[in-house]
């Protein structure tokens, strides 16, 4: 199976579950937020593998951010987070790892916010009182609507490579292209409101 039919098939299934639970919001999003981190970290993890990440505390970490977001605001999200910091000092201690430590628990901790802090604000996001849902719409789309863009572009038109050595796909016509569609569609939401 293709790029292209992978990104239909993944976009026809998903788009509208993704939508529905964000329009439900609460636990529902919650559930989504933390698949997606778990998800996520767990890429995070196979991608920086030979930093010897302590992945459980980033997972314990995201989470954390995740429940803080969905049950005391921006304080217990930040809270969450600052938790991977002690776990993950903690558990390279008790562990057995030739990694130092400040490369084992940096990127274990880059992992965490990134993820974690990301997910969270898509939480608190939703959680805005009377705009909550259409700002969550509007960065949902605008960031597919971007990677949709890129894709196709550095597909049809891309010559110049972004980034070879880490993604040697991307081009800089997909990236310019992809930045011009997320601005669009978010301009084109929010125009009004």
């Amino acid at each position: 199976m293709g790029p292209l039919v992978s990104r239909v098939l993944v976009a026809l299934v998903g788009l509208p579950l993704v939508l529905g639970l964000v329009y439900l919001g609460g636990w529902w999003l919650f559930a989504l937020a933390a698949l997606a981190a778990v998800l996520a970290l767990h890429e995070y993890a196979l991608m920086i593998r030979s930093l010897r990440p302590v992945i459980l505390a980033a997972y314990a970490g995201a989470l954390l951010s995740l429940v803080g977001a969905s049950l005391g605001g921006l304080e217990w999200t930040v809270a969450g987070f600052l938790s991977t910091i002690l776990l993950a000092f903690l558990l390279h201690w008790a562990g057995d790892t030739r990694q130092s430590a400040t490369v084992s628990i940096a990127s274990t901790v880059l992992g965490a916010g990134w993820i974690g802090l990301c997910l969270g604000h898509l939480i608190l996001l939703r959680e805005i009182p009377d705009d909550g849902r259409l700002a969550t719409f509007t960065v949902l789309l605008a960031i597919w609507a971007g990677d949709i863009g890129a894709f196709f572009a550095g597909r049809l038109i891309g010559r110049h490579r972004l980034a070879p050595t880490l993604s040697p796909g991307k081009t800089w016509e997909g990236f310019l292209f992809g930045t011009a569609a997320t601005i669009f569609v978010a301009f084109v939401a929010l125009y009004d409101q």
